[in-house]
């Protein structure tokens, strides 16, 4: 159950923090939708590098 509970906190946490610091950036700067996306890109790719980094330390995998 643990295991699944940090897969799932690395998969949505990862892109609503990415998707938030986005908006927030675009709106102290005004480039709507532009880090938004960046944002959004850049907490899915560290969402899925934490997973796979959950899923190899206990399947015992280097």
């Amino acid at each position: 159950m643990a295991i699944t509970s940090a897969i799932v906190s690395q998969l949505a946490g990862g892109p609503l923090a990415g998707v938030f610091l986005g908006k927030w950036i675009d709106q102290q700067i005004s480039t709507h939708p532009t880090f938004l996306i960046i944002g959004l890109l850049t907490g899915l790719g560290a969402g899925t590098y934490g997973t796979i980094l959950i899923v190899r330390k206990h399947t015992g995998d280097r």
